[in-house]
């Protein structure tokens, strides 16, 4: 059960009567809003915008984090992104029942079993070394209720690869395309599916790539129509707007 539940059932059980008035404000008190000091972990977004709020682990401690994760146990699912592996071993210490995601750079904790929505959200990379990025995504698509899967290394070096996967994306109710370089996949998965896209620009690639500012640039000025293009590297937002997408869907 999620905060959502909680407060459902908190209120039918104040109109019902099995909850008198005193005892449900003292449960409100602490649902809008966990208190940590270093942290107010916001507990009222998935009410606002359908989706919880998500820990950002860099620039954190290992000791916040760890403690955001012992106190939200128990009560719900929990995403951070950007974790180090030094990070991770901290919270896992405290909390051993939390997954880390070395590849994705990703720490979960569930909280139940999670409940995937209809539908499917694929996502492709240009080449292996754009996995982490994909792998973020496919992590968060699945926290926040969609269903992932990934196709790794299919860029246009070798765009044959591409073709004998069509199919299978097709399939998919949402893609997000995944890229360095110069970031030429987008525009010709672009030209092929009919799919909403959503590209992701890497910092993989050499000097003129800029740290990814390249692959973004090409993104932007696509003549595939209709893609939308997020921050350099920012695969849990690609995830995000997928999810959306999805939703609508369900």
């Amino acid at each position: 059960m999620d905060r959502t539940d909680a407060l459902r059932d908190l209120l039918e059980g104040i109109r019902a009567g099995t909850i008198d008035v005193d005892k449900g404000m003292s449960q409100l008190r602490d649902l809008p809003y966990l208190e940590m000091g270093h942290t107010r972990f916001d507990m009222h977004r998935k009410l606002r915008n359908g989706f919880p709020e998500v820990v950002y682990g860099a620039g954190k401690t290992p000791e916040q984090v760890a403690e955001i994760f012992t106190r939200l146990r128990g009560l719900s699912h929990v995403l951070a992104t950007r974790v180090s592996p030094e990070m991770a071993a901290h919270v896992l210490a405290a909390c051993p029942e939390a997954t880390y995601n070395p590849l994705g750079r990703t720490l979960t904790m569930l909280h139940g079993e999670l409940v995937f929505k209809p539908g499917e959200i694929g996502i492709i990379t240009a080449g292996t070394s754009d996995l982490p990025v994909a792998e973020e995504a496919r992590v968060t698509c699945e926290m926040l209720g969609s269903r992932a899967w990934v196709i790794s290394d299919v860029g246009v070096a070798g765009v044959h690869r591409l073709f004998d996967r069509l199919d299978e994306l097709r399939k998919a109710r949402v893609l997000i395309v995944v890229a360095g370089m110069e970031g030429a996949l987008t525009s010709v998965v672009g030209g092929l599916v009919s799919q909403p896209l959503i590209a992701v620009p890497t910092s993989v690639g050499y000097g003129a790539n800029f740290a990814g500012l390249s692959a973004l640039l090409g993104m932007l000025t696509s003549c595939a129509s209709g893609i939308t293009v997020v921050n350099i590297d920012n695969g849990f937002g690609a995830a995000c707007a997928a999810c959306r997408i999805n939703n609508l869907f369900a």
